[in-house]
């Protein structure tokens, strides 16, 4: 996040979840089912609240944020550092790397996604959540105004503010950015699916057909065809069309030595 217009509360003393509603507790959820033990970074850690929900696993932990806010536990060996330069730790460093709602606040994702990568043990893991603008609801809604789910309005030039969504990232393009990092995405799952997003159910079988099409279409050989294949499939899974937000996980090829 850029360190020129993120002005973060310092003073905070209370751990708040910055996150839609069930974030924190899936996060946990599916770092608990690919990681026994190890050490996690928390990147952004905002005011701790998923730092305090590691504090009750068998994890060693550290949190890094812009600023720091008082209600960070001190187990956590806090870091300041900005998500768009280079992170300030040894490559090779974390067994896992969790990422809520923060990708979508910088301005440099490939480079973040990369230092992640980077910083993550061979075998490590992952986890990164961001609005959803992929689901049927953001889609139909992006046809009828231009703009997406969770990006409703224009953004305010004259009063440019950290919380603002800068980089709003669909299924393929965050795919393709971890892909070519060297990680592979492993699973796709949501938070919660709202039910209002059910109302876009019968826009399915269209679109998927239409979406199935034009891939064809644009297949210039065997191994782009089923590159097609694997991201059509993912585009249209349930967490994907249906969910308020995707988290993805990943893994970094390799085995802890």
């Amino acid at each position: 996040m850029s360190s020129t217009t993120y002005k973060p509360d310092t003073t905070c003393r209370i751990s708040r979840e910055s996150a839609p509603r069930n974030t924190h507790a899936k996060v946990y959820a599916l770092l608990r089912d690919t990681l026994s033990r190890g050490c996690v970074l928390d990147i952004p850690c905002g005011s701790g609240a998923f730092l305090r929900r590691l504090q009750t696993g068998p994890y060693a932990f550290c949190g890094v944020d812009i600023a720091s806010h008082a209600a960070i536990p001190r187990e956590a060996n806090f870091v300041r550092a900005n998500m768009n330069a280079r992170l300030p730790f040894d490559d090779a460093r974390f067994d896992a790397v969790v990422s809520i709602e923060g990708i979508e606040h910088i301005r440099r994702p490939f480079d973040f996604v990369s230092e992640c990568a980077r910083i993550l043990k061979p075998g490590g893991v992952f986890i990164l959540t961001t609005p959803n603008i992929s689901s049927l609801r953001s889609r139909w809604r992006w046809l009828l105004t231009g703009f997406h789910n969770k990006g409703n309005y224009p953004l305010d030039e004259t009063r440019p503010l950290w919380r603002h969504h800068i980089t709003l990232l669909s299924y393929p393009q965050l795919r393709y950015i971890f892909h070519t990092a060297g990680l592979r995405v492993k699973q796709r799952s949501t938070s919660r699916i709202k039910a209002a997003s059910w109302l876009y159910l019968p826009l399915l079988p269209f679109t998927r057909l239409v979406t199935r099409w034009v891939l064809w279409r644009g297949a210039k050989d065997d191994a782009l065809a089923a590159l097609y294949r694997d991201v059509a499939r993912e585009l249209y899974s349930l967490p994907v069309c249906f969910g308020d937000n995707i988290i993805l996980v990943a893994h970094k090829p390799g085995s802890a030595s």
